[in-house]
């Protein structure tokens, strides 16, 4: 099997979709890499809130690389069964 790459600045504009229930959880706004490997160990994903995300700090999604299924052309397919214990960052208001 052949490697893919992928230019970060290509990740940005894939919608991630939950292949569990297909729900569109939104657009990679960050990566977690291992310095020291260089390997990607989770994409992360800002809920939105406010106007283009401007006004209100959403919380993150954090997305464990061993849950990515497919890197394809418009979409990124993951597989999550349980969002709530990935989410972090401020609890909602």
């Amino acid at each position: 099997m052949g490697t893919m790459l992928v230019k970060t600045s290509e990740l940005w504009v894939l919608d991630v979709i939950n292949t569990v229930d297909g729900q569109r959880l939104g657009n990679i706004t960050d990566l977690d890499i291992d310095l020291a490997t260089g390997r990607i160990n989770a994409l992360i994903l800002s809920e939105p809130g406010g106007f283009l995300g401007l006004f209100r700090r959403g919380r993150e999604l954090v997305i464990p690389w061993e849950k990515v299924i497919l890197i394809g052309i418009d979409v990124i397919l993951v597989e999550m069964a349980s969002l709530r214990e990935q989410r972090r960052g401020r609890p909602e208001a």
